[in-house]
């Protein structure tokens, strides 16, 4: 790949590669322990070292092209629209839940799977499905901060109705949205504006948390399970501790063991946000895969996002 001239599209490809670099390295060790972890790479270069061959991406990645595709053909997110991008992009073998299967299953099937959903998370998920995926929404509403919350409320419902799950996406595009437009990066102005947007106590307090943590190894205070309250601040917590670095924010949440993917997911997708698709580990950049959908689609996908973007912008501003 070569580098892009252009500096925001720099950023878009780099939210969309991050995403799916952190997602790939990051399955390879989900479920593992920190120590088991920790006893084969004892740093951060031999982690980042470690993949030999073609990365292959999770569901996390899949869910966030079929957010993104829908976005770039509808501008918006379209419920019935999105359902239709999950259900085409599908592959159950990428290492969805038995929950979120159920769910596209339904979908797939023309079933109510929003009641599907409910059996299988009574009162909603508050898991960190609809944040692993809602980074695209964070690059094309990066401008418009109550466009963002709503558009990162709708993209959760299909299969998020629980209060944190829904919040958890909006704060991680919300960071995405931030990660995109700062240069040089003010950590405590960043952390600050979260809190800002935090609707619950327990996010408020998490991200309070995160915004005195002064080592990367504090940040296991923060989770690292599948609940979007344990794994979202995480995520946000590694970008701000080390944000010159998308080989150490990735790995600071990979070192933590857990849910490696989605943490590593949403952490690269924030890093390359804010650093671009120049400013990742160019070795990874080139080991992920060279499927339909893989590394070269998602550099389309991100440049199509992107047009959108600009489309939109244009159309705000007055002609000159």
């Amino acid at each position: 790949m070569s580098p892009s001239s252009d500096p925001l599209q720099d950023r878009f490809r780099g939210c969309l590669l991050g995403l799916a670099i952190g997602d790939a390295l990051g399955g390879k060790f989900e479920a593992q322990s920190a120590d088991g972890i920790r006893a084969r790479f004892p740093s951060v270069e031999a982690l980042i070292a470690y993949p030999q061959d073609e990365i292959w991406y999770t569901d996390d990645t899949q869910m966030a092209i079929g957010v993104a595709e829908t976005l770039v053909e509808h501008g918006a997110i379209i419920e019935d629209q999105l359902c239709k991008a999950f259900v085409a992009n599908y592959v159950p073998s990428r290492g969805y839940g038995r929950g979120a299967r159920a769910v596209l299953e339904a979908m797939e099937e023309g079933r109510d799977y929003r009641q599907v959903a409910e059996q299988y998370f009574p009162g909603g998920s508050y898991g960190n499905g609809a944040a692993m995926r809602v980074a695209p929404v964070g690059l094309l509403f990066r401008d418009d901060r109550a466009a963002l919350q709503e558009q990162a409320r709708l993209s959760a419902l299909p299969t998020h109705l629980h209060p944190l799950g829904i919040e958890g996406a909006q704060l991680l595009a919300l960071g995405v949205a931030l990660c995109s437009q700062s240069k040089p990066f003010d950590r405590a102005a960043f952390l600050r504006e979260l809190v800002a947007a935090c609707t619950s106590d327990a996010y408020r307090t998490r991200l309070e948390l995160a915004s005195r943590l002064e080592k990367v190894d504090d940040l296991g205070q923060l989770g690292n399970r599948i609940e979007a309250l344990d794994s979202v601040p995480t995520a946000i917590a590694s970008f701000a501790l080390t944000p010159e670095s998308f080989a150490s924010t990735i790995a600071n949440v990979i070192f933590l063991g857990g849910d490696t993917d989605t943490l590593a997911a949403m952490a690269g997708a924030l890093s390359g946000a804010y650093l671009g698709a120049s400013g990742l580990a160019q070795r990874l950049v080139n080991l992920i895969e060279t499927s339909p959908k893989g590394r070269t689609y998602l550099i389309e996908l991100a440049d199509r996002l992107l047009t959108v973007y600009r489309e939109r912008h244009a159309i705000k501003q007055p002609h000159q």
